[in-house]
């Protein structure tokens, strides 16, 4: 089921090459990226997870993202993760943006060219030479999912060449990896430059806050796995607090989000109502529509008038 426009996957899998706790300024690299695919509206994202776990993890937990476990991490092949990244993501959205971890410094705005563009694979270029990340239609995995050829990712979206589209765009960083590291610490001041926004945490709220973003992943994971429990793993939550948040939910709503289903051959499970399904696709268009607008609004308020450059 189709629940929102535009997915995102970051492979931080591999113990051999990923480095995502690495610091580029004052935060990791795999926040860093997290926070590029947040300003371009994308969700869900995915971290395909592997080396350092447990504190990739911790450090995303209330980032709102999915994490999904890399069992063969110790193979330093980038296509498994990605492949791990699509066949979850295969069907929920519109398009998929992908990116390996390793490569934090390309601009929110190179991945708003890329979102704006048309065809099945689009990938960016500068100085004649592409980059990450890159952007999926959701008809096109299928086909990268089922390559089997040489060169992975690469070797997949070669294959596509008649249904590729290259961006052109003004931005180094698409081509910049954690091997240059003085090359990141040269372009951090303009990257954290394009990473400046408004942000807009949308809440609901009575005397206290009974929906945000953390309840709004839940309720999307919920709807994916019919099981709270699993929900739980994959957004770093723990199983009693997913309840509690829930049950909060109903209550100032007024009508049943979950449908609990108990007993039975499959031990029982839980999943949304039909209310709860309309209620969480309501709550995305809304979203979708605020950050639209606070974007856009900003630009011209602060950018255009030269407050911010």
């Amino acid at each position: 089921m189709k629940i929102n426009r535009i997915g995102g996957i970051i492979a931080a899998a591999s113990k051999k090459d990923a480095e995502p706790l690495l610091h580029i300024g004052t935060i990791p690299i795999i926040k860093r990226i997290v926070i590029s695919f947040q300003q371009a509206g994308i969700f869900p994202i995915v971290v395909v997870t592997g080396t350092e776990e447990d504190e990739v993890r911790y450090q995303l937990s209330s980032y709102g993202v999915i994490f999904i476990p890399n069992e063969d991490c110790d193979q330093p092949e980038l296509f498994d993760s990605v492949k791990i990244g699509l066949q979850y993501l295969l069907g929920k959205c519109e398009r998929i943006v992908f990116t390996p971890v390793n490569v934090p410094m390309f601009t929110p705005d190179t991945l708003n060219r890329l979102l704006e563009s048309k065809g099945d694979i689009a990938v960016p270029s500068c100085g004649n030479r592409g980059g990450h990340p890159i952007v999926l239609s959701d008809e096109i995995v299928p086909h990268i999912i089922s390559y089997s050829g040489k060169d992975g990712l690469r070797g997949a979206v070669s294959s596509l060449a008649d249904r590729r589209t290259f961006v052109p765009v003004n931005d180094q960083g698409i081509h910049m990896t954690v091997r240059d590291s003085s090359q990141l610490e040269t372009h951090l001041a303009n990257h954290n430059q394009a990473l400046l926004h408004p942000t807009v945490q949308l809440s609901l709220q009575k005397e206290s806050v009974f929906f945000n973003t953390r309840i709004k992943l839940l309720l999307y994971l919920i709807l994916d796995t019919h099981s709270v429990r699993q929900a739980c793993d994959r957004m770093a939550l723990s199983y009693g607090k997913a309840w509690d948040m829930l049950n909060k939910l109903e209550a100032e709503a007024g009508y049943p989000i979950v449908e609990r289903r108990h007993g039975g051959s499959r031990g029982g499970n839980t999943t949304l109502t039909p209310k709860g399904i309309q209620f969480l696709k309501t709550w995305l268009l809304l979203e979708d529509k605020v950050f639209r607008f606070t974007q856009n609004e900003f630009t011209l308020l602060f950018h255009d008038s030269g407050l911010f450059t």
